[in-house]
């Protein structure tokens, strides 16, 4: 049987309204983006650009045939047709572990007065997610300590820990490379990654891309599905490196933060398991 790699940025998405056309599909990477530029089209849907200055992010799938053909009729897309509402084309697709080429729906050139709102994030989920209050957000790294909070006096936006979470299909990185040593990122690959999740308010959001960079691309948001004491929560926030970059050691003031602000939380194995990376990134650097 034949088969198609797809990827999707708006409501095929995981837990989107038209992710149901998807669920026999296998998912190849949930962190996958393309270059484009994405807008709301203010009809309760996105639509990708064609653009070689921006990236979309979303979502690989393989898909059958007959699915193919489920979204075609989904997007409004004929091969013959001259009235289609979106055009499918092979695109270069990146994700965490390699590159592929993959169909995209992108809006017809006779379409392009549907482009109403530009998504500057490229991310459809960011752009209507963190409309919510209050937000679940997931912190595997410095984010789990306390001491830069109380500094920025933010610290009473993060009282309230929902739990520790469990992350699973990722591992622990320190893959942005600044002056001084690594900083910790989430990569999708086989793994478990262990963090505290906090109940933040809305306007807490503001100060997390301050810190993590996000006007300079350093981190960008992303929404991932993790456990609780065994209970799903789907599409907590949480920050992942724009480009990954060979594994540097972290410096020892940020491996105290997150030993610091992980003990009580994270699994003494996942804890010691932290500190022999580290001593292994050490050795070799």
């Amino acid at each position: 049987m034949e088969q198609y790699f797809v990827f999707v940025y708006g409501t095929l998405r995981k837990h989107e309204r038209n992710h149901y056309l998807l669920k026999e599909a296998e998912l190849v990477a949930e962190q996958a983006w393309t270059e484009g530029r994405l807008f709301d089209t203010g009809y309760g849907y996105p639509a990708l650009q064609e653009s070689s200055i921006d990236v979309v992010y979303g979502e690989l799938y393989h898909v059958t045939e007959e699915q193919l053909w489920r979204l075609d009729e989904l997007e409004g897309y004929s091969a013959e047709g001259m009235d289609n509402l979106y055009n499918r084309k092979k695109k270069d697709i990146s994700y965490d572990r390699d590159k592929s080429q993959a169909y995209v729906y992108t809006i017809a050139d006779h379409n392009q007065y549907m482009l109403k709102t530009p998504i500057k994030s490229g991310d459809w989920k960011e752009h209507h997610l963190l409309n919510q209050d209050p937000i679940l957000y997931f912190a595997y790294g410095s984010c789990m300590d306390d001491a830069r909070f109380k500094k920025a006096q933010v610290d009473h936006y993060f009282q309230k820990v929902t739990g520790t979470g469990i992350l699973n299909g990722y591992t622990l990185r320190y893959s942005a490379n600044i002056h001084d040593g690594g900083r910790a990122d989430i990569v999708e690959e086989c793994g478990i990654v262990e963090g505290k999740v906090y109940e933040i308010p809305a306007n807490c959001v503001s100060y997390l891309y301050r810190r993590e960079g996000v006007g300079s691309r350093l981190y960008r948001p992303t929404f991932v599905d993790l456990t609780i004491n065994g209970t799903l929560y789907k599409d907590v926030l949480t920050f992942s490196v724009v480009n990954k970059e060979v594994e540097t050691a972290p410096p020892a003031h940020y491996s105290e933060e997150i030993i610091r602000g992980g003990t009580g939380y994270l699994s003494e194995s996942y804890l010691e398991k932290l500190k022999e990376h580290i001593k292994i990134l050490c050795k070799l650097n």
